[in-house]
Protein backbone atom coordinates (compact mmCIF):
# COMPACT_ATOMS: atom_id res chain seq x y z
CA UNK A 1 0.00 0.00 0.00
CA UNK A 2 1.30 3.39 -0.93
CA UNK A 3 1.34 5.56 2.20
CA UNK A 4 1.14 9.15 0.98
CA UNK A 5 2.15 11.63 3.65
CA UNK A 6 1.81 14.17 5.16
CA UNK A 7 -1.91 14.37 5.91
CA UNK A 8 -3.50 17.60 7.09
CA UNK A 9 -6.90 18.00 8.67
CA UNK A 10 -7.92 20.45 5.93
CA UNK A 11 -10.47 19.70 3.22
CA UNK A 12 -9.86 21.10 -0.24
CA UNK A 13 -13.30 22.19 -1.43
CA UNK A 14 -12.07 24.15 -4.46
CA UNK A 15 -13.77 21.95 -7.06
CA UNK A 16 -16.91 23.59 -8.39
CA UNK A 17 -20.16 21.69 -8.94
CA UNK A 18 -19.90 22.28 -12.71
CA UNK A 19 -16.34 20.94 -13.04
CA UNK A 20 -15.08 17.46 -13.88
CA UNK A 21 -11.74 15.92 -13.05
CA UNK A 22 -10.62 13.72 -15.93
CA UNK A 23 -7.69 11.37 -16.25
CA UNK A 24 -6.52 8.43 -18.29
CA UNK A 25 -4.19 5.64 -17.28
CA UNK A 26 -2.60 2.72 -19.01
CA UNK A 27 -3.60 -0.82 -18.05
CA UNK A 28 -1.25 -0.75 -15.04
CA UNK A 29 -2.74 2.47 -13.62
CA UNK A 30 0.02 4.83 -14.78
CA UNK A 31 -1.34 8.31 -15.56
CA UNK A 32 -1.17 9.22 -19.26
CA UNK A 33 -3.52 12.24 -19.15
CA UNK A 34 -4.64 14.66 -16.43
CA UNK A 35 -6.90 17.62 -17.09
CA UNK A 36 -6.38 21.09 -15.61
CA UNK A 37 -9.06 20.58 -12.95
CA UNK A 38 -7.29 17.44 -11.68
CA UNK A 39 -3.98 19.30 -11.51
CA UNK A 40 -5.49 22.32 -9.74
CA UNK A 41 -7.54 20.40 -7.18
CA UNK A 42 -4.80 17.87 -6.38
CA UNK A 43 -2.12 20.57 -6.34
CA UNK A 44 0.21 18.94 -8.87
CA UNK A 45 1.64 20.20 -12.12
CA UNK A 46 0.66 18.07 -15.11
CA UNK A 47 4.30 16.98 -15.51
CA UNK A 48 4.30 15.70 -11.90
CA UNK A 49 1.29 13.45 -12.62
CA UNK A 50 2.03 12.07 -16.09
CA UNK A 51 3.96 8.82 -15.77
CA UNK A 52 3.06 8.35 -12.10
CA UNK A 53 0.82 5.63 -10.65
CA UNK A 54 -2.67 7.01 -10.07
CA UNK A 55 -2.30 6.12 -6.41
CA UNK A 56 -0.12 9.23 -6.09
CA UNK A 57 -3.36 10.85 -4.82
CA UNK A 58 -4.45 7.93 -2.62
CA UNK A 59 -5.47 9.02 0.85
CA UNK A 60 -4.40 6.56 3.57
CA UNK A 61 -7.96 6.62 4.93
CA UNK A 62 -9.20 4.85 1.80
CA UNK A 63 -9.79 1.17 2.55
CA UNK A 64 -7.90 -1.26 0.37
CA UNK A 65 -11.11 -3.28 0.07
CA UNK A 66 -12.69 -0.39 -1.86
CA UNK A 67 -9.87 -0.48 -4.40
CA UNK A 68 -10.22 -4.27 -4.69
CA UNK A 69 -13.89 -3.64 -5.57
CA UNK A 70 -12.87 -1.04 -8.17
CA UNK A 71 -10.24 -3.25 -9.82
CA UNK A 72 -12.44 -6.36 -9.70
CA UNK A 73 -15.21 -4.47 -11.46
CA UNK A 74 -13.16 -2.81 -14.19
CA UNK A 75 -11.07 -5.90 -14.88
CA UNK A 76 -14.37 -7.60 -15.78
CA UNK A 77 -14.77 -4.91 -18.44
CA UNK A 78 -17.50 -3.09 -16.50
CA UNK A 79 -17.70 0.54 -15.49
CA UNK A 80 -17.13 1.28 -11.81
CA UNK A 81 -18.88 4.00 -9.83
CA UNK A 82 -17.79 4.94 -6.33
CA UNK A 83 -16.69 7.64 -3.96
CA UNK A 84 -13.00 8.14 -3.28
CA UNK A 85 -11.21 10.19 -0.67
CA UNK A 86 -8.03 11.55 -2.22
CA UNK A 87 -4.99 13.39 -0.91
CA UNK A 88 -3.66 16.61 -2.39
CA UNK A 89 0.07 17.10 -2.80
CA UNK A 90 0.09 19.33 0.31
CA UNK A 91 -1.75 16.72 2.42
CA UNK A 92 -5.25 18.19 2.22
CA UNK A 93 -8.22 15.94 1.45
CA UNK A 94 -10.70 16.04 -1.41
CA UNK A 95 -13.59 13.69 -2.18
CA UNK A 96 -14.69 12.70 -5.67
CA UNK A 97 -17.62 10.79 -7.15
CA UNK A 98 -15.90 8.59 -9.75
CA UNK A 99 -16.94 6.76 -12.88
CA UNK A 100 -14.08 4.64 -14.21
CA UNK A 101 -14.39 3.06 -17.64
CA UNK A 102 -12.05 0.48 -19.18
CA UNK A 103 -10.74 1.11 -22.68
CA UNK A 104 -10.28 -1.81 -25.07
CA UNK A 105 -8.18 -2.55 -28.14
CA UNK A 106 -9.61 -4.12 -31.30
CA UNK A 107 -9.21 -7.60 -29.74
CA UNK A 108 -11.19 -6.71 -26.63
CA UNK A 109 -8.13 -6.49 -24.38
CA UNK A 110 -8.16 -3.73 -21.75
CA UNK A 111 -5.52 -1.16 -22.65
CA UNK A 112 -6.26 1.52 -20.10
CA UNK A 113 -8.86 3.35 -18.08
CA UNK A 114 -10.65 6.66 -18.34
CA UNK A 115 -12.00 8.26 -15.19
CA UNK A 116 -14.28 11.23 -14.73
CA UNK A 117 -14.92 12.66 -11.31
CA UNK A 118 -17.35 15.20 -10.02
CA UNK A 119 -17.85 16.86 -6.70
CA UNK A 120 -19.97 14.67 -4.41
CA UNK A 121 -22.60 15.96 -2.03
CA UNK A 122 -21.80 16.24 1.68
CA UNK A 123 -24.30 13.40 2.32
CA UNK A 124 -22.47 11.12 -0.15
CA UNK A 125 -19.19 11.83 1.67
CA UNK A 126 -20.73 11.13 5.08
CA UNK A 127 -22.22 7.84 3.88
CA UNK A 128 -18.97 6.76 2.23
CA UNK A 129 -16.93 7.71 5.30
CA UNK A 130 -19.17 5.57 7.52
CA UNK A 131 -18.84 2.54 5.23
CA UNK A 132 -15.12 3.08 4.68
CA UNK A 133 -14.51 3.29 8.44
CA UNK A 134 -16.07 -0.18 8.82
CA UNK A 135 -13.87 -1.51 6.03
CA UNK A 136 -10.71 0.08 7.48
CA UNK A 137 -11.56 -1.39 10.87
CA UNK A 138 -11.78 -4.84 9.23
CA UNK A 139 -8.38 -4.27 7.59
CA UNK A 140 -6.67 -3.33 10.86
CA UNK A 141 -4.24 -0.59 11.83
CA UNK A 142 -2.45 1.51 9.26
CA UNK A 143 0.72 -0.50 9.92
CA UNK A 144 -1.19 -3.77 9.37
CA UNK A 145 -2.90 -2.42 6.25
CA UNK A 146 0.46 -1.37 4.81
CA UNK A 147 1.64 -4.99 4.91
CA UNK A 148 -1.47 -6.76 3.59
CA UNK A 149 -0.97 -8.89 0.49
CA UNK A 150 -3.25 -8.69 -2.54
CA UNK A 151 -4.61 -12.13 -1.65
CA UNK A 152 -5.45 -11.01 1.90
CA UNK A 153 -7.14 -7.86 0.62
CA UNK A 154 -9.16 -9.83 -1.94
CA UNK A 155 -10.30 -12.29 0.75
CA UNK A 156 -11.54 -9.39 2.89
CA UNK A 157 -13.19 -7.86 -0.16
CA UNK A 158 -15.02 -11.13 -0.96
CA UNK A 159 -16.41 -11.08 2.59
CA UNK A 160 -17.52 -7.44 2.35
CA UNK A 161 -20.82 -6.02 1.10
CA UNK A 162 -18.98 -4.55 -1.89
CA UNK A 163 -18.35 -7.94 -3.53
CA UNK A 164 -22.03 -8.38 -4.37
CA UNK A 165 -21.95 -5.08 -6.26
CA UNK A 166 -19.34 -6.43 -8.68
CA UNK A 167 -20.82 -9.95 -8.73
CA UNK A 168 -24.63 -9.62 -8.50
CA UNK A 169 -25.03 -13.24 -9.67
CA UNK A 170 -22.97 -14.60 -6.74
Amino acid sequence: MRLNQPITQRVNDSMRDDEWICSKTDAKGIITYANEVFCRVAGYAEAELIGQPHNIVRHPDMPLIAFAWCWDTIEQGKEWDGLVKNRCKNGDTYWVDVRMTPEFDENGKITGYFAVRRKPTPKQCQDAEALYKQLRDAEGSLETRKNLTRAQIFTMYKNSPLYALAHPEA
